[in-house]
């Protein structure tokens, strides 16, 4: 069935309940539920128009009249669940149609053991998930009392939901916050979430967290629970659940409630001290592995965050741009084969970009947002990394490739294009920070100025063309994106300044420098004033109609300005029916020629009522539709009903001849019954065989093991003894290398030896040398006297030949002190070469020993080896 009929018949069925209320039409109603739930009518809401509205409003106020069953707002609840399946949708439900104060209400009226309520509970949940409860109505103040009783029953059934539900509303709703802080019972509130935390669910856990984190924060009871003392174990148990929780669910909560904690500065300041950060960090990047769209923007949601916090950006870049390696990791996690990561942090981001999900282009933005904030940190400082410099070289190609990638064509949207080259631009423009030569080279070979002006002009067409403001602003931002990657680039590509200073002449240049200079962003003010500097000296500059557009948008911000101030007449239609469907008598057509011809009204609403007045007569044409097509519908199910009964008639003849036929069967069966007891029996008899074969195999199987054991033991023994082997023969290898060693040592200390021994032998012949000399002056000596005495006795004669043999003597005297100054060295030169020698000999005793007590020792080893080799022979035998 076409969607849109289904939903003309709902609409139908509906209007038709509300007006009887009876069983038949509750019984219609439910049917129409049914087939508008197999058909799936979940983005028709989303869509914009206006028939799934209508259905939605008129659900809505059946599901809130308290005269309604429970089977059908059941129903009803179901559908409005499939409805919210998308996020748009959701948002729709939450603040266009006021569902959560109708859930609520039905919350309020039903039992809490009715399964109706936890599927209202459930909702809730989801609807008001990111979403804020503005208005301090009474229902949201029942709900609020009966989310503290639920949770304070423990019901196993219902504490999930109402813990999700709590923490939803306690997240952002100050008014919410305060009437809880406001009540007599929030103490004994606050313990319950307290012992929460020891349960054995991880969700129960995050969500009891989550709503203490909201309440107490900025309270006693937060400062106790969120301080120095507790932070760190809050901390670990935050990352613990993230990583290892029970599922999306959990994990979304968790990472909601560390991007809470960090909007105070002092837990933030708390968390860049935290120990095991990195490791942490490390552990949620495996998140992005898993390509699950929905977890990983979660994470990236994350390490966004994290990023815009100035003492944790730092920490973050580290982790990203370090190269892998060992880190510390959380106590309660064993470091397996997945804990190193070889390829980097950094890298999965490339990943998602080189590869993305599909249906996952959230998060391919969310990454390169993060990628821009961790190039500014990482390119920002004076030294750039190597492992940075290798992560651009491999960052850039994929930039490139998705900037091929993106161009205008039919199956593109082009905001989609726009919003993908300013995110691309600017992370190019970005990485021209870096010093290195190689980055802007790499740059240069793979960027041509003709993919820069092709994409350009493709941008400035989406700019100039037919679309809403948020269009062309989004547009204009991407055109001066790419165009300042071009003035950067101008220099390192070829033909790229001409091409550049060609685009600042075009005149479909005007709108985003006109836009960009009226703009209230600071950053683009300074990108368009940086362009037009260098454009203002162009000889085709278009000045003239840059000036004209930055003075009308001057302008039309002034008139919207004003426009926002006074009060619009017709701001708001109200859902309700303008016309009364049954007391009119006049058609839709009569009332717009009356409002043309008899109402004063001002020029600029008389357009809006026609456009009412002509969409309620829309509404009644479909209503006027789907009450013909129910009447053809329920001619067509009277003659399906005749035609059914016919071939009931015939079936039951039909069954009534096989009937005969099953008891004829039945006796045949019977017969055969009987032959499969007796099968069964003989059956039975070959099992208690089998069972006795069994029993005589399991013996034999018991003495197989005995021997496998045995067989296994002889083995084992066998790799010992060979093992044993294996070190003595090594222990052998080593000794004999040691004795040839210690051979060889002893030729050089013999040689050595000999050597001494005729150093000896001539220092000795030396030595008698120098005893004859002694002897000879001795002799000389004597003679010289004898002399002295008789020129003594002719002293008187001649005193002259005295003085000179006087001089003659003292000269003999030197020469004999310096003899006995050689004699004396010469004795000791002997007498050290003496105990040099006795040091020889000694060392030639210990060496000598040393080298028998190897020879031994190989002696001994020959002997085990050749044993060891026949007790191996004996075990193989």
């Amino acid at each position: 069935m076409d969607v849109t009929l289904c939903l003309k018949s709902l609409l139908l069925a509906v209007h038709q309940h509300q007006d009887g209320g009876t069983v038949q039409t509750e019984a219609q109603l439910l049917r129409q539920l049914e087939e508008t739930s197999v058909l799936g009518c979940g983005p028709l809401l989303s869509s914009g128009q206006q028939l799934p509205a209508e259905c939605v409003s008129a659900l809505l106020d059946v599901a809130g009249n308290p005269n309604s069953s429970s089977v059908l707002t059941g129903s009803i609840v179901t559908l409005l669940t499939l409805l919210a399946g998308d996020d748009s949708s959701r948002t729709i439900l939450h603040s266009g149609f006021n569902l959560s104060g109708t859930l609520a209400t039905i919350i309020q009226r039903s039992e809490p053991q009715e399964p109706l309520v936890l599927q209202c509970v459930q909702l809730l949940q989801r609807l008001s998930y990111n979403s804020s409860i503005f208005q301090s109505s009474s229902s949201v103040q029942q709900l609020v009392s009966f989310l503290i009783t639920n949770i304070q029953s423990k019901d196993d059934v219902l504490i999930v939901p109402c813990l999700g539900l709590m923490a939803n509303l306690c997240r952002r709703d100050h008014w919410v916050q305060s009437h809880i802080r406001s009540l007599d019972n929030v103490r004994s509130f606050y313990r319950t979430l307290l012992n929460l935390l020891d349960h054995n669910s991880l969700t129960v856990v995050v969500f009891s967290l989550s709503i203490l984190a909201g309440l107490t924060l900025r309270e006693e009871v937060g400062k106790k629970l969120f301080g120095p003392e507790n932070i760190q174990q809050t901390f670990q148990l935050v990352f613990n659940i993230m990583v290892n929780g029970d599922g999306t669910l959990t994990m979304k909560y968790s990472v909601d409630l560390l991007v809470a904690l960090l909007r105070s500065r002092q837990i933030a300041e708390y968390l860049s001290r935290f120990q095991h950060f990195s490791a942490c960090v490390t552990r949620v990047l495996g998140l992005l592995k898993s390509k699950d769209p929905e977890s990983a923007a979660k994470v990236l949601e994350l390490l966004l965050t994290m990023c815009r916090v100035s003492s944790l950006r730092p920490l973050v870049c580290q982790v990203f741009f370090t190269p892998a390696g060992p880190r510390l990791r959380p106590a309660d996690r064993r470091p397996g084969p997945e804990g190193k990561d070889q390829s980097g942090s950094g890298l999965v981001l490339v990943q998602w970009l080189s590869s993305p999900v599909e249906g996952a282009e959230s998060c391919s933005l969310q990454v390169m947002q993060l990628l821009k904030e961790l190039l500014e940190e990482a390119l920002g400082g004076d030294a750039v990394s190597d492992w940075t410099l290798s992560f651009l070289d491999l960052l850039l190609p994929v930039l490139l490739d998705l900037l091929r990638t993106f161009k205008s064509g039919p199956d593109l949207d082009p905001r989609r294009v726009c919003i993908w080259t300013t995110h691309i631009s600017s992370l190019l423009t970005l990485s021209l920070l870096c010093a290195q030569d190689s980055t802007r080279l790499l740059l240069g070979r793979q960027v041509s100025a003709p993919l820069c002006l092709s994409q350009v002009q493709t941008l400035l067409s989406c700019c100039h063309g037919n679309g809403s403001d948020g269009n062309r602003s989004v547009c204009s931002e991407a055109v001066l994106q790419m165009v300042e990657l071009m003035s950067r680039l101008k220099h390192q590509v070829k033909d790229m300044e001409t091409t550049f200073y060609r685009i600042l002449q075009d005149h479909r240049m005007v709108t985003p420098l006109s836009l960009a200079l009226t703009s209230h962003h600071r950053e683009k003010v300074h990108r368009a004033l940086s362009l037009l500097t260098e454009a203002a000296y162009l000889p085709d500059f278009p000045s003239v109609l840059l000036g004209e557009s930055i003075a009308a948008n001057n302008s039309y911000r002034q008139k919207e300005a004003e426009l926002s101030v006074k009060p619009a007449a017709l701001q708001e239609v109200p859902p309700t029916s303008i016309l009364d469907r049954s007391g009119s008598n006049g058609s839709v057509s009569c009332l717009v020629e009356k409002v043309h011809n008899s109402l004063e009204v001002k020029d600029s609403h008389v357009s809006d009522i026609i456009q009412v007045f002509q969409l309620k007569e829309a509404r009644l044409q479909d209503l006027v539709e789907a009450k013909a097509l129910a009447l053809s519908q329920a001619d067509r199910l009277t003659a399906q009903y005749r035609l059914q009964l016919a071939q009931a008639q015939a079936e039951t003849g039909q069954l009534a001849s096989l009937l005969k036929e099953a008891e004829l069967r039945r006796e045949a069966l019977q017969e055969e019954l009987q032959l499969q007891v007796q099968v069964v029996e003989r059956s039975e008899a070959d099992a208690q065989e089998l069972l006795q074969h069994n029993a005589r195999l399991q013996s034999h199987s018991q003495e197989h093991q005995a021997l496998k054991a045995a067989y296994n033991a002889l083995l084992s023994r066998l790799n010992d003894s060979e093992r044993l082997l294996k070190e003595l023969q090594e222990k052998h290898g080593a000794l004999s290398r040691n004795h040839e060693l210690l051979t060889k040592s002893q030729e050089a200390l013999q040689l050595q030896h000999h050597r001494l021994q005729e150093e000896k032998e001539e220092k000795e012949e030396e030595i008698k040398m120098l005893r004859s000399d002694l002897l000879k002056k001795s002799s000389n000596i004597s003679g010289l006297q004898a002399e002295l005495r008789v020129e003594e006795q002719k002293v008187e004669q001649k005193e002259q030949q005295r003085r000179d043999l006087e001089e003659s003597l003292d000269l003999l005297r030197g020469e004999l002190h310096k003899t006995e100054q050689a004699r004396k060295e010469a004795s000791i030169k002997a007498s050290s070469l003496e105990l040099q020698k006795i040091q020889v000999e000694t060392k030639l005793q210990q060496k000598e020993e040393e080298l028998n007590k190897h020879s031994a020792m190989i002696a001994m080893i020959h002997s085990l080896s050749s044993g060891k080799t026949r007790t191996e022979v004996n075990l193989s035998l």
